[in-house]
């Protein structure tokens, strides 16, 4: 029986376990990026560790999430952050250079290595048939540290893909089509992997977006094998010599086949609120567009881009659209300014937006009320653009650049009268890396910066043998990262927890901050119960940080996201799901809940899989839960977090 590309990888980076389904395992990461957003807490953590210098092969810390800079604190971060690269060994790229998904894969993406990034959307390295998968920041700094990462070893899913795109449909089709079949939940502990004749069809800027929103879906990561199309891409960058051919064994068993005929895929969007909540172009045309923005680290490649510059060629965006067009990096804004390409954006009427992720994590560009907003970004959670009645669809550049045109939602098949925009492969893109800076040879007697916003983390505390708690707030399904912790005008708080905190929930209700301080005053524990698919989205560790730092000891749900289960075990917060799912309508918010000897019973739970009892104080009604967590896990939650038993250990 022949293997999986994704086995074959794991095996050549396999740390401790077996390469058996649903096993712990861990591996050996080779490179890591962080992102500036959450990138100060990273390396912050790195340094509570007191090594002398980064131990992986590389890590690179890229600046592209706070970029306005509204006040000083994003600036102070940036410059900590510059600082701490040079002082550690870590490659630095500067505001300006692009967003980390996008330089990574043109710059330092290697087919064959793992890579680690504390941002949800690493898997679009998968594009270049890398194991790259989105953590919290502290197993960024962990793995930094040369410390294995560990997880579930996942089983396989393979994606066939035959035949090739139809004029004018694209990646973002195909993927929309994945999220169609899968949904944004259930999908945990899963890898997607792409295989089929049609796989060469694809450039691997399409390949990465593809990669890159399989993350909606929940899977740990996806990708695609490295062939000629990988070599040619890679060649183009003048890093020809980083190509290794790896696919999967022709005889390679998965545990399920999903076949896309590519010729049959059609122009698809994702309706509000939710990237799983996906229809046809068609079934929404003509519905009147008020703001269409164009870019991210899903569809902001040179390839992408160039089409939307064919598009608008001639023709004037629509007098009630707002168009913003933000290349994902230096490299593909220089290429569009030697090419024309800008200037046919420009003329068009666009808005040139920075090379960042702007838009996307709702840093700029906020729609009107109640407006509809076409986007070629990855999520339309509500209240993620900042304007909580917008309508936000995810689209493909090209309905999205149509739609612009015509003012309002637009079919790509459609009669529309507007030629198909070429496809183009360069056979050498402009590479220029000066806005890199790479750490010195040798000597690194730098001093670190530290402005005033940028505090120490947070310290966890020893788990209680007994928790006496409230339910200090119940929630429905699908709580994303961003209803925990909000991004937007508050990102400039990711280095001071105790400012942060205070726009914990902030969306979903205003007052959990002082009820959990409250509570925390009385020696009582803060409890959150939520439905389905808690902590989807992003990787933002804080969600747990700060639930952590306002004495939250015990998250509740009917089940929970892969990266957010994690971030909670590593921060010291008990994940715990019921049982039986129809419990959850007997335990209201503000009841005081009862788990005597919980240490002693999630060991019995781990060892034997007795359910663990949780009482009900006022009624005496008993809940049973299971946690879904490893023995180490188990120990971190114990001493207070995995920083705090990575201490211990070294002592």
């Amino acid at each position: 029986m022949g293997s999986t590309l994704t086995y074959k990888i794991l095996s050549q980076h396999l740390q401790s376990g077996t390469l058996e389904k649903g096993n712990d395992i861990s591996v050996i990461i080779d490179q890591t990026l962080t992102q500036d957003a959450t990138g100060t807490m990273a390396y912050l953590q790195f340094e509570a560790l007191g090594l002398d210098k980064v131990r992986n092969e590389l890590a690179v810390s890229y600046v592209d999430h706070n970029t306005i800079q509204v006040g000083f604190e994003n600036a102070d971060d940036h410059a900590y952050l510059q600082s701490v690269a040079n002082k550690y060994n870590i490659v630095f790229s500067r505001p300006g250079n692009g967003i980390c998904h996008q330089v990574h894969l043109e710059r330092f993406g290697v087919p064959g290595k793992t890579l680690l990034g504390s941002d949800s959307h690493t898997p679009t390295g998968g594009g270049l048939a890398m194991i790259a998968i989105g953590a919290g920041g502290l197993d960024i700094a962990m793995a930094m540290a040369k410390e294995p990462f560990h997880l579930i070893c996942p089983k396989v899913v393979g994606i066939r893909l035959t035949g090739a795109l139809r004029p004018f449909v694209s990646a973002k089709d195909v993927i929309l089509t994945v999220l169609e079949k899968y949904g944004v939940k259930g999908n945990v502990n899963t890898v997607f992997e792409y295989f089929g004749d049609g796989v060469g069809s694809l450039s691997v800027p399409e390949r990465a977006t593809i990669c890159n929103m399989g993350a909606e879906c929940g899977v740990t990561t996806s990708l695609f094998p490295s062939d000629e199309i990988t070599l040619q891409f890679l060649a183009s960058h003048n890093r020809a010599d980083s190509y290794t051919s790896l696919s999967a064994d022709d005889d390679a068993v998965y545990d399920e086949i999903f076949e896309i005929d590519l010729a049959t895929v059609v122009p698809k969007t994702a309706a509000p609120h939710s990237p799983g909540n996906v229809v046809d172009v068609k079934s929404v045309q003509d519905l009147k567009v008020d703001q269409v923005l164009i870019g991210s680290c899903t569809n902001s490649s040179y390839a992408d881009l160039y089409a939307v510059a064919q598009i608008l060629e001639n023709h004037t965006v629509h007098p009630s659209v707002s168009l913003g067009i933000a290349p994902g990096s230096r490299e593909v804004l220089m290429m569009l300014s030697k090419d024309g390409s800008l200037s046919k954006m420009i003329a068009s009427g666009a808005r040139i937006l920075e090379s960042a992720c702007g838009f996307c994590i709702g840093n700029h560009q906020s729609p009107g009320s109640n407006a509809v907003s076409l986007r070629t970004n990855n999520r339309n959670f509500e209240g993620r653009s900042g304007t909580k009645s917008a309508q936000v669809y995810l689209v493909s550049p090209e309905t999205a650049a149509l739609s612009a045109i015509t003012g309002y939602f637009t079919d790509p098949l459609s009669n529309h009268g507007i030629p198909c925009p070429e496809k183009v492969y360069p056979e050498q893109f402009y590479v220029d890396d000066s806005m890199i800076e790479f750490p010195p040879s040798s000597g690194r007697d730098v001093k670190v910066v530290r402005g005033p916003n940028i505090g120490d983390p947070p310290k966890g505390t020893v788990f209680p043998s007994d928790i006496d708690g409230i339910v200090t707030l119940k929630t429905g399904d699908k709580i994303t990262t961003d209803h925990i912790m909000p991004a937007g005008q508050r990102l400039k708080f990711r280095s001071n927890i105790p400012a942060y905190a205070h726009y914990t929930f902030e969306g979903v209700d205003p007052t959990f901050h002082d009820r959990c301080k409250e509570i925390q005053s009385t020696g009582k524990a803060n409890v959150v119960v939520a439905g389905y698919s808690y902590g989807q989205g992003s990787s933002r560790e804080h969600a747990a940080i700060c639930p952590m730092y306002l004495g939250v000891k015990v998250i509740l749900t009917k089940s929970f996201e892969r990266i957010h289960h994690t971030n909670l075990c590593n921060f010291g917060i008990l994940p715990l799901q019921f049982a039986d799912e129809s419990q959850y309508d007997l335990i209201g918010q503000g009841d005081e809940l009862v788990i005597s000897d919980i240490l002693v019973q999630v060991q019995e739970h781990l060892d034997k899989g007795t359910p663990i009892s949780i009482k009900i104080r006022k009624s005496d009604s008993v809940i049973e839960a299971v946690a879904q967590i490893t023995p180490l896990q188990f120990e971190y939650i114990k001493v207070g977090g995995l920083l705090e038993y990575q201490k211990r250990k070294v002592q």
